[in-house]
């Protein structure tokens, strides 16, 4: 029985290609007590794999979280076999407005401690007390509002590239980092003010939400299906868009663009820019926001010692990298010395 992906993103991106079928991106999640994660992390692998989904997917005994990429014409048998799952039946699923077919290649399904790293002891207040959920058309009524507090609950590689207007954006690393620093810079307004937030698809909101319930804050609201779901609805039902650039992404689109703005500005040379891009030598991987012309210029690297590494030849690339950890603590996103336009 298969329990792991077994081809490679280059096998699998070429069957793709071969194919020609129409994909969809998706997302969701849940939260919901899951007792063995083991068994109900292979069922999905088992179910989903015949189904050709690829993505990445987090199982915790807290719940499940998911980015995927569908085959359009395996959309029907995926979604009944969410509905067989009591507590993901009738699940809202985020759909991408940009759709890539290339968006996974491979099929992970990996068992954590939590869906979301947060870092918090859940034990320590009510998980389930959450906030307001609003949807596109009450989420700009409330941020037109004095009295609200406007929060990007993503991290500063994720809202340098796009975010609302008039948003708080905490220059933060991970969510975690965000939860304590905006708690204390709002903490005058625990009582008078509406605490709003979003995130990408909802579910850094949920937690976030009954957490700052939790701290006392009184009017707390969450943007429900974050901002993949609001472009959605921005777009249905024509409503005014008030985010300004494009949604990171995590998958290989990096960015799914919401308006024509352009906010961000090439690392490298300054100019408008908000493409981004991992540095082409695999020893570095860092993450960062590159124009056409220093891609040119830089063979996609971040700096001129990347760039001389990865024009080495192959053999003497993993000499190179030899003894040294490859995980994703190296991988950073979007900081370096070697940015000089990093804001």
């Amino acid at each position: 029985m298969q329990l792991y992906n077994t081809l490679s993103a280059k096998e699998r991106a070429a069957l793709i290609e071969k194919a020609g079928k129409e994909r969809l991106t998706i997302s969701f999640y849940a939260y919901a007590h899951i007792h063995n994660t083991t068994i109900f992390r292979n069922h999905l692998f088992i179910h989903w794999n015949a189904l050709d989904v690829l993505g990445r997917i987090y199982v915790a005994h807290e719940g499940v979280n998911a980015q995927l990429s569908v085959p359009a014409e395996n959309f029907e048998a995926f979604k009944n076999h969410l509905d067989s799952i009591r507590f993901l039946e009738n699940i809202r699923l985020n759909i991408a407005i940009e759709q890539d077919n290339m968006s996974f290649l491979k099929l992970k399904v990996k068992i954590r401690k939590k869906i979301v790293a947060d870092g918090l002891d859940d034990d320590t207040f009510d998980v389930t007390n959450k906030g307001t959920h609003v949807n596109a058309k009450e989420f700009n009524a409330l941020i037109e509002d004095d009295d609200t507090l406007l929060v990007d609950m993503r991290n500063h590689y994720e809202s340098e590239i796009g975010h609302f207007e008039n948003a708080i954006t905490p220059d933060v690393d991970t969510f975690r980092d965000s939860l304590d620093i905006i708690e204390k810079d709002l903490a005058d307004h625990k009582e008078d003010k509406k605490l709003v937030m979003y995130c990408t698809g909802g579910i850094r909101c949920e937690k976030a939400s009954a957490y700052y319930k939790h701290k006392g804050f009184k009017k707390v609201y969450q943007l429900e299906g974050g901002i993949i779901e609001y472009a959605r609805q921005v777009e249905q039902q024509q409503l005014e868009n008030k985010f300004r650039g494009k949604n990171f992404v995590f998958d290989h689109r990096r960015g799914e663009r919401i308006s024509e703005d352009i906010i961000a500005h090439c690392h490298q040379c300054g100019k408008p820019c908000d493409t981004y891009v991992n540095c082409a030598n695999e020893a570095c991987h860092l993450l960062f926001i590159q124009c056409e012309a220093c891609a040119r210029a830089m063979d996609n690297c971040c700096s001129d010692q990347c760039k001389q590494v990865h024009n080495l030849p192959f053999e003497e690339q993993k000499k190179l990298r030899k003894g040294k950890g490859a995980s994703n603590k190296i991988f950073k996103k979007g900081r370096s010395e070697v940015l000089k336009f990093k804001k």
